[in-house]
């Protein structure tokens, strides 16, 4: 397991790569980023961006989204995959934004983790980006990334988070895991990562060992 000197290092390096740790979905509005967020399970960012606008446009408020025909925002998001399920989630959870929490986002994970189609991936995110609090976003280049570097030994995504939450500083927690997908995207990905380009490849167990 890595020293807390090596975890600042390999922070400190990745901060210099990616200055700029935003997620990736594109939004207006709190409930926008928690919906586009159901949207990109099993799709990329890129292809949630893309209809996002269209389907905000035709329901420009939460309750127009929380009114709205469950088949007719199915028209909207077909494209992102398992659209039956992502466009019910949606409507469903609108209508639980307004009648259990005022119209609000929740800030708190329990709460959050009442919506449908919420996980802790999800929360964490929406904690972390809208409420700028502590949280770790456990999602597929985390677990890959955690791991290859020896942060971790595990694909249990509540157990990566637990183990990142010990290791991390809480202030640089959320933006090291927007760093992990950019680095992921860029440098790491699941088949022949660019080990000669990793500014981490000293403190990368993957490295070290091939």
């Amino acid at each position: 397991m890595p020293t807390k000197k090596v975890i600042r290092e390999i922070i400190r390096l990745l901060e210099m790569d990616y200055p700029d740790a935003k997620c990736s979905l594109d939004y207006m509005k709190d409930y926008e980023l928690l919906f586009a967020t159901r949207l990109s399970a099993q799709c990329t960012d890129e292809r949630v961006n893309k209809i996002t606008p269209a389907f905000y446009a035709a329901y420009p408020t939460l309750q127009a989204i929380a009114d709205a025909e469950i088949a007719d925002v199915e028209n909207y998001v077909h494209s992102c995959g398992f659209y039956h399920a992502k466009a019910k989630d949606i409507v469903c959870a609108a209508q639980m934004l307004i009648s259990d929490f005022g119209g609000r986002v929740p800030d708190i994970m329990e709460d959050l983790l009442k919506l449908p189609g919420v996980g802790r991936k999800t929360a964490n995110l929406i904690l972390g980006d809208i409420y700028d609090q502590p949280a770790v976003v456990v999602d597929t280049h985390c677990i890959r990334l955690a791991n290859r570097i020896g942060l971790v030994k595990t694909e249990d995504p509540v157990k990566i988070e637990t183990a990142l939450r010990k290791l991390l500083p809480p202030d640089k927690s959320s933006d090291f895991c927007h760093r992990l997908v950019l680095h992921g995207r860029a440098v790491c990905p699941a088949r022949n990562p660019k080990c000669t380009e990793c500014s981490i490849r000293a403190y990368c167990g993957y490295y070290n060992r091939h």
